[in-house]
């Protein structure tokens, strides 16, 4: 028999306004609808540690939690949370110095690759991006992956980073240069 559960039928705003006046069944529908979500983003974005994804998901929906009644109605839930998450991963840059390297590298020339010929099929080339990926400097990741892993919209994350959006685009643009340079080798 399936249970009807009107909390499913809400918009993630009106569950964040339920949260704010006390509703724990509100709280655990959003942990339910993004949970896996914010782990898989701070997976790729710690430097795939379970473990830091984990603790750092958990830390997102206490900040969440502990910042319901300032929640303002009208807001897009979902680029409040990523706010959250964002400034998660910013503070654990900051500790690691990741941030200070990465504001170095902006206007450095592309990290240059190994000019090997190989014969990919597309698991290979998969296996390729997620490595590349992996290496890109913090930043960037966190780049790549709210606007094509998270499909947030550049506004969203110009929001979410509190930057201009064309900067969200240069960077982004950025982004896929040095993605492209480290898989050129890959082109046929």
């Amino acid at each position: 028999m399936i249970s009807f559960h009107p909390l499913r039928q809400q918009s993630d705003e009106q569950l964040m306004l339920r949260v704010g006046a006390g509703s724990d069944a509100a709280f655990e529908e959003l942990y339910r609808r993004y949970a896996r979500r914010l782990q898989g983003f701070f997976f790729r974005q710690l430097g795939g540690d379970e473990d830091a994804a984990a603790d750092a998901t958990h830390d997102a929906f206490l900040r969440l939690f502990e910042a319901r009644d300032r929640y303002v109605e009208g807001r897009d839930f979902a680029t409040w949370l990523f706010t959250i998450a964002y400034n998660l991963c910013r503070n654990r840059y900051r500790r690691n110095a990741y941030e200070t390297d990465y504001l170095a590298t902006l206007d450095a020339e592309p990290l240059a690759t190994e000019n090997i010929e190989i014969e990919m099929d597309r698991e290979t080339l998969k296996r390729a991006l997620v490595a590349v990926l992996d290496n890109l400097p913090p930043p960037l990741r966190l780049l790549f992956s709210l606007h094509y892993e998270e499909e947030l919209t550049v506004p969203q994350i110009a929001s979410i980073l509190e930057i201009p959006m064309g900067t969200v685009k240069s960077r982004l643009h950025k982004t896929m240069q040095l993605i492209r340079q480290q898989l050129k080798q890959y082109r046929t």
